[in-house]
């Protein structure tokens, strides 16, 4: 098939998009991908590139990628992140059409974590192309922005209502990577259109691996250290991390370790010194070729979200690669993502925003021998193989969009 992939957020972004798109091409389709300039998660435009003008490169030395220009996200805040949103869609709008006048599409997927405006200018090239629109749903709108406090006016909200239900009429199929999804969206779109189609992880070993620091190192060998790895932001409960540390300063062996950064690692950085929290560390991003290493080192793997509504439907792209790292998991959360954690027996779920189970889970996680430990990872892997794995995914995906 010929497939243009629409994403707002695309490699050298750590998506799992970039691995969708690497995997569709070793199938044999022509992928062409169209995006803006990389600048998540810290809100700066990446070494190399620039905010401003069109470009267009070659992802892996061979797949087309053409970048407009848009507004980086900045520290967060709702100016920079209202600019952000529509400089991509108007920018997507005007320079997208000219940049792809020359290709033919049999679909077009838009991978759609918040915004899901960057379905809009997918839309127009759906009829200027006369192809077929996928929209591969990673949060619900308006949901997930009343949830994090990013818009509180309910007239405000009810508007995002009207647009999304227009966008969802606009597309020919609508993929959830939950199936808790189906319910809220069925007020927005018909529910014929409604597929599930779960997120997946390239489980295989990367190429190039990178090496972690020896002070990293040697901290995840020589303690027990729960692991946390992802985006450091609003919707992550990072009050819950923080108060749990406090709780466990006297638990001389267990240490909670903060992989990655966002619009809150400031704050994180700030309330650690204030409260003086030597067991809780924060570690910076690394690249997705050092995260094998650090999972592999780690005692357990920590995911947590807000106790909203929103997220107990919605499963973290997160559990996924810890379930692919074979390492036992620790879920604060609600919901689905629990679920799955429970139902592949891969470690122990406690409730969002709840601080003394999330202590319990940690302490209990402690008690548990390594044996003990190991068959929860190899469980969970087990689980992945079955239900997760990308090669068979994307397989999947071209059935989607071919029927």
């Amino acid at each position: 098939m010929k497939i243009l992939v629409v994403s707002q957020y695309f490699w050298p972004e750590s998506f799992l998009i970039s691995d969708i798109v690497r995997i569709l091409d070793e199938q044999g389709h022509e992928v062409v991908v169209a995006t803006g300039k990389p600048n998540y998660p810290d809100g700066k435009i990446f070494d190399g590139y620039r905010a401003g003008g069109t470009l267009r490169e070659r992802y892996l030395g061979k797949i087309d990628v053409f970048r407009v220009p848009l507004w980086p996200r900045g520290q967060g805040g709702a100016k920079n992140l209202i600019l952000n949103y529509f400089s991509f869609v108007l920018a997507g709008l005007v320079f997208l059409p000219w940049m792809l006048r020359k290709r033919e599409f049999d679909a077009i997927l838009v991978f759609a974590p918040s915004p899901i405006l960057q379905a809009i200018p997918a839309i127009l090239l759906k009829w200027l192309k006369k192809a077929k629109l996928a929209l591969w749903i990673q949060d619900l709108w308006p949901e997930s922005l009343a949830a994090t406090g990013f818009i509180k006016s309910p007239f405000v909200l009810r508007s995002v209502g009207w647009l999304v239900r227009g966008i969802y009429r606009c597309c020919d199929i609508l993929l959830v990577q939950s199936h808790a999804f189906s319910e809220s969206m069925s007020r927005y779109a018909d529910r014929d259109k409604i597929v599930y189609y779960p997120n997946s992880i390239d489980a295989r070993p990367l190429v190039g691996a990178v090496p972690i620091p020896s002070e990293l190192s040697e901290l995840l060998e020589g303690h027990f250290c729960v692991v946390f790895a992802g985006n450091v932001g609003t919707a992550q409960a990072l009050d819950t991390l923080l108060q749990a540390a406090v709780h466990l300063k006297e638990d001389a062996d267990i240490r909670l370790v903060v992989i990655g950064s966002g619009s809150r690692l400031a704050w994180l950085q700030a309330q650690k010194t204030l409260l003086s929290l030597d067991n809780m560390v924060l570690a910076g991003r690394y690249p997705s070729q050092a995260m094998t290493q650090i999972f592999e080192r780690s005692a357990a793997l920590l995911v947590s979200l807000n106790a909203e509504a929103i997220f107990a439907q919605t499963i973290p792209s997160k559990i996924q690669a810890y379930l692919a790292a074979g390492r036992p998991i620790i879920a604060c959360l609600d919901g689905e993502g629990a679920r799955i954690v429970q139902e592949a027996g891969a470690g122990i779920s406690s409730p969002a925003e709840q601080v003394l189970p999330l202590v319990a889970a940690i302490r209990k996680m402690h008690s548990f021998s390594s044996a003990e430990r190991e068959a929860m990872g190899a469980s969970g892997r087990a689980y992945f193989d079955q239900h997760f794995d990308m090669d068979v995914q994307v397989r999947h995906l071209v059935d989607l969009l071919q029927r």
